[in-house]
Parts: C-alpha cells; sequence; structure tokens
C-alpha cells in the first residue's frame, strides 16, 4: 500500500495539469501553503517525539544535516519543492532531476517496514500521508516546468514516472538492506530536518507586496488543524 499511495500521489498531480487547461498561480501556492504546513506539523507533533523517543543526543546533529542538505539540493532544483517555477533558456537542467531524485529517495526510506524498526503505524501514517500530499504540488509545478520546455506527453510522462518510482526504491531499500534498520532513526532524523527546511521556506516565503493574505491564513490552519487530527 505505501508502494502504490507514493506512486500515486504524483500522478495525481501530473493528471490534474493534464484535466485542468489553465492553472491558477494562487491556487498552486495555496496547494503548497497546505502541504507545508502539514509536514511541519507533522513533523512537530509526530517525527520529532518519535526520532527523540530513544534519548540520542546525536539526533539533532542528523536534523541539522537534513536541514543543511535540503539547501545544497534547492541550489540545484532551484526551489522546485516549494513552487519556484523559473527556468531559463527553455531547458530543464539534469541537476533539477536528479536533487528532486535524491530528495525523494530518502524520503522514502523511513518508511520502510517501521514495525521491524520498532516504529508505529501511526508514525508510519502520518509520514506517508505527509510525503504524499506534499508530492501534488510539487509534480503540479514539475509538469509545468516540462511543459514550458515543450517536452511532448510522453517525455513529460517518462520523467513524472521516474520521479514516481524514486520514493518507493528509497522505501525497497530500506526493506531489503537490512543494516540500515540500524541507522533508521539518524535517516528519519535528515528526513525531519528536510521537511523543517521546505515546510518553514514555503510558510515564510512572501506573497506579492509582502502580505500574510488571508487565504493562505486558513489554508495553512486547516493543514495544521488536519495534520494534528489525523
Amino acid at each position: 500500500m505505501t508502494y502504490i499511495v507514493l506512486i500515486i500521489s504524483v500522478f495525481i498531480g501530473a493528471l490534474i495539469v493534464q484535466a485542468v487547461k489553465e492553472l491558477n498561480a494562487n491556487a498552486i501556492k495555496l496547494l503548497l501553503a497546505f502541504s507545508g504546513a502539514y509536514l511541519f506539523t507533522i513533523s512537530v507533533f509526530h517525527l520529532l517525539p518519535e526520532i527523540y523517543s530513544g534519548g540520542n543526543k546525536t539526533v539533532g546533529i542528523f536534523i541539522l544535516l537534513g536541514f543543511i542538505l535540503q539547501i545544497i539540493l534547492e541550489f540545484f532544483s532551484q526551489g522546485i519543492e516549494h513552487g519556484h517555477t523559473h527556468i531559463h533558456n527553455r531547458a530543464i537542467p539534469i541537476s533539477m532531476l536528479i536533487s528532486l531524485a535524491i530528495h525523494a529517495y530518502l524520503e522514502g526510506m523511513p518508511l520502510a517496514d517501521v514495525d521491524a524498526h520498532g516504529h508505529t503505524h501511526h508514525f508510519q501514517d502520518s509520514l506517508l500521508t505527509g510525503i504524499a500530499i506534499h508530492k501534488i504540488p510539487v509534480t503540479i509545478v514539475l509538469m509545468s516546468l516540462f511543459a514550458q520546455a515543450g517536452y511532448s506527453k510522453i517525455k513529460s510522462f517518462g520523467f513524472i514516472a521516474i520521479f514516481a518510482l524514486t520514493a518507493p526504491l528509497g522505501t525497497l531499500s530500506g526493506n531489503l538492506i537490512q543494516e540500515l534498520s540500524q541507522y533508521n532513526n539518524g535517516i528519519m532524523a535528515i528526513v525531519v530536518g528536510i521537511f523543517l527546511h521546505i515546510s518553514t521556506t514555503i510558510l515564510f516565503e512572501s506573497s506579492e507586496g509582502h502580505k500574510f493574505n488571508i487565504q493562505k491564513l486558513l489554508v495553512i490552519g486547516l493543514g495544521i488543524v488536519l495534520a494534528w487530527m489525523i
């Protein structure tokens, strides 16, 4: 089920782009704001307590490593994770796609066989839901970039298929490579650091005129409440 959710969430974003002829930029920003609020809230309520539960004092180091790693990845991805859609010369650099693949692969790793690693199903469900929700707007932005670059539908969906498989490959690696289980807490901490960077960047990015409009505020509130309730 984990693999299916990860893959379907990507293709939902791709199909939205195909179904809606003219995507509203403000709607995408609101969807990103919702996903950012959701990621931030599950990190605070579910993920941080989980990784700190063992009393490991090195967890904070791995969280910082994840935060810094995301800064490095965004140097190559050009901020597509939080809605930036600017490309130059109508060409999408391969470094952007590689950066997104690394990001997605790392996200998928902590979802591997949680019972074997001592985590609860509630922990897994929270993480999986957060990842899936965020993948939808990211895929919408990615498909929009493909359209701007003049890619054919076959080429676009080919790249989307590869992107859809990277997170499940991370999960599969965690399941197949048993030695990774002893590093699962550190890997999860790195992912939390990545989430904290992405979510805070989305939430605190200024809108036009540096206004924090009521729509964004309501969407953020909805994301927080749903993440807390679920």
